[in-house]
């Protein structure tokens, strides 16, 4: 007729979990229930994250021993209950343990007072006989106990304030009852009258204080009250049974009626109780009750009420289920109403991890903070863990930031540089060519084949141009063209100079008298270089875009703060191969040109082709590095930067020189200047 106690113990570690109590004191009765017990609770407590800080066990032959020994016994136990970190602690056992914890706070009295939250079993009963009539509950202000669950019964209090002790054979108990609680004996059972503490019968129940008897259906009353009415209808219920399937006899007597026989009707009843609950038992023959959880508020007059906080009860479809209303929660006097704390150590607060303590409880732990990348967003808990791929760790690494999407945008500072010095560069290089185009007659324009400046200069234009390629969200288009381009425009261009570079050279070489390098200089050999070394590189760019070509990605993992949209090379090697081949040919024409730097003015275009290879080796040489220990948008605008400042050096080095005479050293742009300078 009461809950299975599992029951209660699924309702002992919820009470323990929601206030966050995990150091708590076991006291217990030594005996095999308070063994049992033990076997129980302590696997699913440590399951749980709870640790018992020690187990005490009372002893019940203790009861009946000398008073020094039990004051001794209680002191040890006083010892324990005083630990500063354990403030809860779980009673099991009888009523008779109560006065266990009597003996403890008449202890306390000469000691420091306790304050502690003492958590009670259902099995014990907060009702004390006679002798503690005198005994100060302050102590208990503030105890939780698991009670049987029960309601209020209609005029259940109104029989008690007419119940009065019976005379009759069989109601002894009562008498006995009314001796304990009032304090008083009948001397003559026939004509009782009260006199020095004699028993009349005419004393109310009402009158009696808390400690000694309650007026209010406890749990043990109500299954009582249930199992009277349990077998009654089950009686019934065998009754009519019988009277469908049999005709009595007249004059013959009741068959006698055996306990066993009434259990099948017992296990298949149903009703509602007086109090409108609905009584059956399940499969296993058990109640579906539950566990009220009383908390025992005691007042000055050392009288106290118990007040329902909360319920454990099982559900079918969720499993028990556990209900509990802090508000309405008394704490000890010492608390000033703020929630005790149970616990081996200082809880670690978000940003932090638990770190466990070597030789002791894994309750016991050390603080470190997390880790860097991880974060923890709770308190007490065991390990920090990382954020989502879109989100990293704040300052305090208690919380996640979204990650910011970063790509080199026009809008952005850094862009809009580039993209006004890329501009600048190329409104640069398309003057230069119209100068050039407008005195395409004149010697200087004329000398070191016209063709290939043209072709150098447009191709500077586009290298310029590029920047297009770079700038803005990474597109599939984009990604695909952009180093392919690069590298074909780049390599025309190169390969202009070192055409340049060859023709300087053949066509000195073709003044000897006698030489037979006349029939090299020309058109056709200069094409030849151009035309050879670009489809060289195009056809490296075809190869990689048709095996591996660059892709738009997402890089969440190079930045703690934020999400790089960038464009996948693809195939590394092939890139590897284009900026190769690409420092290939202008290794060549530096090398060319230095040789050829001190031919005569007239004809050398080798000196300035020198220098401007130089810029373009040393631009390219130091983008290695920075392109590998850059990131993010700082990585394309590496790049960018390279191309501009190669181009620009290319322009710089070979053009400005010749627009310098074209513009304002006219008179030295013609023939007799230029066969004058060589005669020198």
């Amino acid at each position: 007729m009461v809950p299975n106690e599992s029951q209660q113990y699924v309702g002992i570690i919820r009470l323990l979990q929601h206030f966050r109590w995990t150091w708590i004191g076991l006291i217990v009765v030594d005996d095999d229930s308070g063994e049992h017990f033990l076997q129980v609770i302590e696997p699913l407590l440590s399951r749980n994250g709870i640790c018992s800080a020690f187990t005490a066990r009372l002893l019940k032959e203790a009861f009946w021993r000398t008073g020094d020994e039990m004051r001794n016994m209680a002191e040890k136990i006083y010892l324990r209950v005083t630990d500063k970190k354990a403030r809860a602690f779980l009673i099991y056992g009888e009523t008779m343990a109560l006065l266990w914890l009597i003996l403890i706070t008449d202890y306390v009295n000469d000691n420091t007072p306790l304050n502690n939250v003492w958590i009670l079993t259902a099995r014990i009963d907060f009702a004390l006989a006679s002798i503690q009539r005198k005994t100060n509950l302050q102590a208990f202000q503030g105890t939780i106990s698991f009670a049987v669950h029960s309601r209020p019964l209609p005029r259940f209090k109104q029989f008690l304030c007419t119940l009065t002790p019976s005379w009759k054979q069989g109601f002894e108990f009562l008498r006995d009852f009314w001796e304990q609680a009032f304090d008083c004996s009948f001397v003559n059972l026939q004509e009782p009258i009260k006199v020095n503490g004699t028993c009349t019968g005419e004393e109310r129940l009402e009158s009696l204080p808390g400690p000694l008897f309650e007026m209010d259906m406890t749990g043990h009353s109500y299954s009582i009250y249930n199992a009277v009415y349990a077998v009654a209808h089950a009686l019934r219920t065998m009754s009519s049974s019988r009277s469908s399937h049999r005709v009595m006899e007249k004059g013959k007597r009741h068959q006698a009626l055996w306990p066993w026989q009434l259990h099948p009707f017992l296990q298949s009843i149903l009703f509602n109780n007086s109090a409108g609950e609905t009584v059956s038992f399940n499969d296993n023959g058990e109640i579906g009750a539950a566990f009220d959880i009383i908390n025992m508020v005691v007042f000055p007059n050392n009288t106290f009420v118990r007040v329902k906080i909360g319920q454990i009860e099982h559900q079918i479809l969720t499993g028990e289920e556990f209900t509990i209303n802090d508000e309405l929660i008394v704490w000890h006097k010492n608390f000033n109403q703020v929630l005790p704390t149970s616990s081996c150590s200082n809880p670690c607060f978000r940003g932090y991890q638990k770190k466990k303590k070597e030789g002791e409880k894994f309750c016991c732990y050390d603080c470190s903070p997390c880790p860097e990348g991880k974060i923890s967003n709770q308190n007490d808990m065991d390990d920090c863990f990382r954020c989502f791929d879109d989100q990293y760790p704040n300052e305090n690494r208690d919380g996640c930031i979204p990650k910011v999407i970063i790509f080199l945008s026009y809008e952005d500072q850094l862009g809009i540089g580039l993209a006004s010095v890329a501009v600048s560069l190329f409104l640069i290089t398309a003057l230069v060519l119209g100068t050039f185009i407008k005195h395409k007659d004149t010697p200087i324009v004329k000398a070191n084949n016209r063709g290939i400046t043209y072709t150098l200069l447009v191709s500077l234009l586009l290298c310029f141009l590029c920047f297009l390629l770079f700038l803005g969200r990474p597109r599939k288009l984009t990604c695909f063209l952009r180093q392919a381009a690069f590298g074909i425009i780049f390599s025309v261009a190169i390969s202009c100079v070192l055409a340049k570079t060859i023709t300087v050279v053949l066509a000195f070489m073709a003044t000897k008298p006698g030489s037979s390098m006349r029939n090299w200089v020309g058109k056709r050999l200069t094409n030849s270089i151009v035309l050879s070394c670009s489809l060289i590189q195009m056809g490296i760019c075809i190869v990689w875009l048709a095996t591996s070509p660059p892709f738009p990605e997402v890089d969440i993992h190079s930045l703690v703060a934020e999400i790089i949209l960038k464009c996948n090379e693809g195939s590394i090697t092939m890139f590897c191969i284009v900026l190769g081949y690409m420092g290939t040919l202008s290794f060549i024409s530096l090398t060319v040109a230095f040789l050829a730097r001190k031919l005569p003015d007239s004809f050398n275009e080798a000196k300035f082709i020198t220098f401007s290879m130089l810029v373009f080796c040393s631009v390219w040489l130091s983008f290695v590095p920075a392109y590998l220990s850059t990131k993010g948008k700082y990585l394309v605008a590496v790049e960018i930067f390279s191309i501009l400042a190669s181009g620009a050096g290319l322009l710089v080095c070979i053009f400005f020189p010749k627009c310098y005479i074209i513009l304002l050293k006219p008179t030295l742009n013609n023939r007799e200047m230029l066969i004058r300078r060589k005669n020198i």
